[in-house]
């Protein structure tokens, strides 16, 4: 059984979704392991994790307007805005979507569908160095 745990970091530069599929194949290949899973873990609680579609950045674009749309920064009831008109939504966005994913290796790479690439979404507007702890493990 090999195991690979490591730390990647991604330099936002306000709200969006950040892609770092290379990163994590670049990691998965210099773990060893041929078959497994890969585990993604986010160490923040203002940003998710999502696997979306990579082709067409038409798809970046509606997931921003549609999260605008379903958690607005002007919604009074909040309580929580020490940091900022965009901090609870930002929770509530990021408790709405996934801070783990579980990716399977096969042949010493992710199975990521032709269209598939793995994201930071990133619903902060101004820029974080965001942690992306993650653990590869199989044989």
């Amino acid at each position: 059984m090999i195991q690979q745990v490591g730390q990647l970091v991604i330099e936002t530069r306000g709200q969006g979704l950040y892609e770092f599929t290379e990163e994590v194949e670049r990691e998965v290949g210099n773990s060893g392991v041929e078959t497994g899973m890969l585990v993604l873990f986010c160490r923040h609680t203002s940003c998710s994790l999502t696997i979306q579609e990579n082709a067409d950045p038409d798809v970046q674009r509606d997931l921003m307007a549609f999260f605008a749309r379903l958690v607005p920064e002007d919604l009074d009831y909040f309580v929580h805005t020490l940091e900022g008109p965009d901090d609870m939504p930002a929770h509530v966005k990021a408790a709405l979507t996934q801070v783990s994913l579980s990716i399977p290796i096969i042949d010493g790479r992710t199975v990521l569908g032709t269209w598939q690439g793995i994201y930071l979404f990133e619903h902060r507007r101004r820029p974080h160095r965001r942690q992306i702890v993650f653990n590869v493990t199989g044989e």
